[in-house]
């Protein structure tokens, strides 16, 4: 009963950490206007739990015309939902300097068990975050 019980607990685990690297891999938007400007947004999950995020922004009439932030932290998944967090002591910086904590993102893909021919890309949806302009985000994992 004792060696059942540990195969048990040793799959489940080798079974919950395989399911976590559906997640990882870069997500991104690109919004461009008609006169070059645009606005740029990327996140890459890493598989050691690790992310590091960056906006990319030109605007011709803008004050400065063109802008990169970059922040970075740990993240996890539970039920889709991606949480992530910043240290502000470790991951705060002079380049990083974009705080993520309290972001939450839903995960969203085509169920494997759909076999009907609809496209359901493979995304990033931010529903929560204290940063204003992240919330309503929706970034497409590249391929």
């Amino acid at each position: 009963m004792r060696n059942f019980l540990i195969i048990f607990l040793a799959l489940f685990a080798s079974s919950t950490n395989a399911q976590s690297g559906i997640y990882n891999g870069s997500y991104e938007k690109k919004y461009e206007m008609s006169n070059g400007d645009f606005h740029h947004y990327k996140i890459t999950l890493n598989p050691d739990g690790t992310f590091v995020y960056h906006s990319h922004s030109k605007i011709s009439k803008g004050i400065p015309p063109e802008t990169s932030i970059y922040g970075r932290g740990t993240w996890r998944a539970e039920n889709n939902i991606i949480s992530l967090t910043t240290d502000r002591t470790k991951d705060l910086d002079e380049t990083y300097t974009l705080d993520l904590s309290n972001t939450k993102a839903r995960y969203y893909s085509k169920s494997p068990r759909d076999k009907s021919d609809r496209i359901v890309l493979t995304a990033l949806r931010f529903y929560q975050s204290d940063i204003f302009w992240v919330k309503r985000k929706e970034l497409l994992k590249s391929k």
